[in-house]
């Protein structure tokens, strides 16, 4: 029995906009970028009616199931590997709100459920191709804050940044960001509740 919406745990940040300050990146952090109301909306509506599935992925010399769910839109997409060819109206409201602030169209996003702690995501860059090097991507989280941590691929001496991605908060990834920067989700040991994060991304027809 539920005595209480999940929404009512979720932190909303502290609000505002901050650039960082770090070298080979562009990056903007938004806290509050959708409002509390708003947030809790869009982590309802897309906790249930996203038609998540898991999915397997090389990790060494064998094949495992990812430690999240996931889900993909993507504009021109009709085939057998990208099944949701139609963008559901929230979806497509989010979208607008992220192109309207950042003046960039974006064709695709990934949805990504980490459903607790033991979901996450090692170190990676997204990939590319080369047409599309310096991909742009545009991240919303709605639900339980999670560690966001990014390190520079080539100079050790950087120190890594760790940023909590807040419900309703929105991160830009810009410029050179995804070329010379990895990131990751780490799993955690604490009980935590599921987190939604949705990546806009401009996809080349081939890419």
């Amino acid at each position: 029995m539920r005595l209480f919406n999940d929404t009512e745990l979720f932190s909303t940040g502290t609000g505002g906009k901050k650039v960082f300050d770090v070298p080979d990146a562009d990056l903007l952090l938004i806290d509050n970028f959708f409002p509390k109301q708003e947030s809790d909306y869009y982590y309802d509506k897309l906790l249930n009616e996203t038609q998540w599935h898991e999915y397997d992925m090389p990790m060494y010399d064998k094949i495992v199931t990812a430690p999240r769910m996931v889900s993909w839109y993507r504009d021109d997409d009709l085939d057998e590997y990208h099944p949701n060819p139609y963008w559901p109206l929230e979806l497509q409201t989010i979208r607008q709100r992220v192109e309207n602030e950042t003046q960039i169209q974006f064709n695709a996003v990934l949805l990504n459920l980490y459903r607790n702690g033991k979901d996450g995501v090692g170190w990676h860059s997204d990939k590319t191709v080369s047409s599309n090097k310096n991909m742009n991507i545009a991240s919303v989280t709605f639900g339980e804050t999670r560690m966001f941590r990014l390190r520079h691929k080539f100079r050790k001496e950087i120190p890594q940044l760790e940023i909590p991605l807040h419900h309703g908060s929105f991160l830009l990834m810009a410029g050179n960001t995804n070329s010379f920067w990895q990131h990751q989700v780490p799993k955690t040991a604490r009980e935590v509740l599921p987190r939604i994060n949705l990546t806009f991304r401009k996809i080349n027809r081939k890419g």
